[in-house]
């Protein structure tokens, strides 16, 4: 007796259903995929109960014929492809012809389509059940398709009582509409669920440069999510390193040129994160995409950014050449694997650090001077002092002339400098002046020292604008006049700018400035320093770091550490840096390994020691409770100015806190 027969038609539709629809939410996303590859400019999605009873998609695009409206819903029945060839140069959301029958099998189907080019009125109409055709009929209707899923796995209770509570799949089904919202801001699009409408987005129009392309994703963030997020353009575009070698096709290989790859889009400024990767859109050539790869290359850009647990906010688009992604390894093509994913991170990275560091850009205020000099403040560390390798204790403030020629004590507040230039008041000649007496906030008023820093001369620079003219990116806080106001309890500078209040972190500012300083010092050369161990130790790992290991043995010399092969499977660790302390040499390694993993092949040369010299740079900064005078607070805000990342403290947390005259309006009740 064989045991062995053929499925039938219907249970292998079932089956490929059941890869394809989990949920009503995936139902929505291949039908809204089919209608933007059929190039519709309106799309309008309505559900029902979360899309368990109704799931209707409608659109204005080139629409069928009868004959095609029957053949879409064959198994692998598709334009989008001809050729296996054609599977490494897929441009379109979909291309394997199984959604339509997918989900015909597993529900109640109604397709009504015309096409759009057709002078006669006369569309068609098909009815299925289960994914067997009931009724084809003539039907009129405008240009387009609709489709109506009704009672999804009606015919599969075990699949059914899977589904979550309505709010949750709604949840899913406006989830990927934003994402399909964002990929496509020149398309409408419209939501109705339970008979109420959710949104109306309107297309966004716009040119098709870079400068264009941003300002209509900017429109449609707005549309989405408001106007009150903080957002940085990115537009970066580089070269893969590496050159492949293809076939011929007659045997002999041909050179290839390393493709194009452009990322752009935006991400969050500094201080604006998540608990939660809920807003990090990643978009790969306008397909939305699960990627852990591109996860890590943004955590990476964000790198000392970012507190602990904290997550970037992101929308960015990868533009690559599709040859070089394999979006075909998912069934419902959420994964994709790139062919030089090693490359690809790299790239993603520097494009996110490169956008963040443009944000603060050189100071216009400042003098020029090279950025990695950091003036040391009085009471800081000398560049001896700051070493990582022999810390020291931070000498006490010397006392400060004050007024007069008399001495003041190091624990009291120097005269504040005068009112800029820039943010000073202008006069109403109408209204008479009235002096008013200074406040008594435990500062003593008086002259401007002789040796404090000019006030800044040059003006706020302004924001940037996309392509309608309106503001888009936030003005570096560090590139506009500050007044020093004075010191809450001793730690917190309270600063005034032309925008309302600011508070600066003292101890995160000054650890800023001495961990840029350090790093800047120790990146001089071009391999860290390393020490021998007085008795080399020996690492076993598993085959699959241990091959990982041995392709990144020249990266780890040149970060200090001396590991060598000692068999398959195991390798001696001889040397590390000055600055690292490994107690257990074998969990250093598979640390270190994984550490790698999560940040990719270009590292910084340094990366292994930051964390000792974010520590370092804690003991010996300012602290809490120390008493700083007017100059050294002046020259304080100045040397951060110069940082490359200014707006955090070496272990992510913010240095700079802005409340806004806005803010301050609501919190005292003048606007609502």
């Amino acid at each position: 007796m064989n045991r062995i027969r053929l499925l039938s038609e219907q249970v292998a539709n079932q089956i490929a259903a059941g890869e394809v629809i989990e949920r009503p939410a995936s139902v929505v996303k291949e039908l809204v995929e089919n209608s933007l590859d059929a190039q519709a400019g309106r799309v309008t999605v309505e559900i029902q109960s979360g899309g368990r009873s109704l799931v209707r998609v409608t659109d204005d695009g080139l629409g069928m014929s009868r004959d095609d409206a029957l053949l879409c819903l064959e198994r692998h029945a598709t334009s989008k492809i001809q050729r296996a060839e054609d599977l490494a140069a897929i441009a379109t959301m979909g291309f394997r012809g199984e959604a339509l029958p997918s989900i015909a099998s597993v529900s109640r189907f109604l397709l009504t389509t015309r096409e759009r080019d057709n002078e006669t009125p006369e569309g068609t109409r098909i009815v299925i059940g289960a994914g067997k055709i009931l009724e084809v009929q003539a039907a009129g209707g405008p240009p387009g398709t609709t489709i109506e899923v009704r009672q999804l796995f009606f015919n599969l209770p075990a699949r059914r009582k899977f589904l979550r509570t309505e709010p949750t799949e709604s949840a899913h089904i406006q989830h990927y509409l934003t994402l399909a919202a964002l990929a496509f801001p020149q398309v409408a699009f419209t939501f109705l669920k339970d008979g109420r409408q959710v949104w109306q987005l309107p297309p966004v129009i716009g040119r098709s440069d870079p400068a264009g392309r941003l300002g209509a994703l900017r429109e449609r963030l707005r549309a989405l999510y408001g106007a009150e997020q903080k957002l940085l353009p990115v537009d970066f575009a580089a070269q893969l390193r590496s050159f492949e070698s293809a076939g011929d096709g007659e045997g002999s290989l041909v050179a290839v040129p390393a493709p194009l790859v452009r990322v752009w889009g935006f991400i969050g400024a500094p201080g604006v994160s998540r608990q939660t990767r809920e807003d990090q859109h990643l978009f790969v050539n306008r397909r939305p995409v699960e990627n852990r790869g591109l996860n890590f290359a943004l955590m990476e850009g964000y790198h000392t950014s970012l507190m602990k647990g904290r997550y970037p906010v992101a929308c960015l688009f990868l533009e690559i050449d599709p040859a070089a992604v394999d979006i075909n390894i998912h069934p419902a093509k959420r994964e994709v694997r790139f062919h030089q994913e090693s490359e690809v991170r790299r790239l993603v990275a520097q494009a996110v650090r490169q956008a963040l560091l443009d944000f603060h850009g050189p100071a216009s205020s400042a003098p020029s001077r090279p950025p990695t000099t950091v003036r040391p403040l009085a009471g800081s560390p000398t560049p001896r002092e700051a070493s990582p390798v022999a810390p020291e204790c931070v000498p006490p403030s010397p006392p400060v002339p004050a007024a007069g020629g008399a001495e003041r004590p190091p624990g009291t507040q120097a005269p504040l400098p005068n009112f800029p230039p820039a943010l000073t008041p202008v006069s109403d000649p109408a209204q008479p002046h009235v002096a008013q007496p200074p406040l008594r906030m435990g500062f003593t008023p008086g002259p401007v020292l002789p040796g404090a820093l000019p006030p800044p001369q040059a003006q706020p620079a302004p924001a940037r604008a996309d392509a309608r003219g309106s503001a888009t990116t936030p003005v570096p806080l560090l590139r506009v006049p500050l007044r020093l106001v004075g010191v809450v309890g001793r730690l917190y500078v309270v600063l005034e700018s032309d925008r309302g209040l600011v508070l600066l972190d003292q101890h995160a500012a000054h650890e800023r400035i001495l961990f840029e300083q350090m790093l800047s010092r120790l990146e001089s050369s071009e391999h860290a320093p390393s020490q021998k161990l007085l008795l080399p130790a020996t690492v076993e790992v598993s085959a699959r770091d241990a091959s990982f290991i041995r392709d990144q043995l020249p990266a780890l010399g040149r970060l200090g550490v001396e590991l060598s092969e000692f068999g398959e499977r195991t390798f001696l660790l001889d040397a590390l840096p000055p600055f690292v302390r490994a107690a257990d040499p074998r969990r250093f390694v598979l640390e270190l390994v994984d550490e790698l993993k999560a940040a990719g092949q270009e590292v910084n040369s340094l990366r292994l020691g930051e964390h000792v010299v974010a520590k370092t740079v804690c003991r010996h900064a300012v602290k809490a409770n120390d008493p700083l005078t007017g100059p050294e607070l002046e020259a304080l805000v100045e040397n951060l100015r110069h940082c490359a990342m200014p707006y955090t403290c070496p272990h992510g947390r913010p240095t700079l806190v802005e409340m806004n005259f806005r803010e301050l309006e609501k919190k005292f009740g003048r606007t609502q």
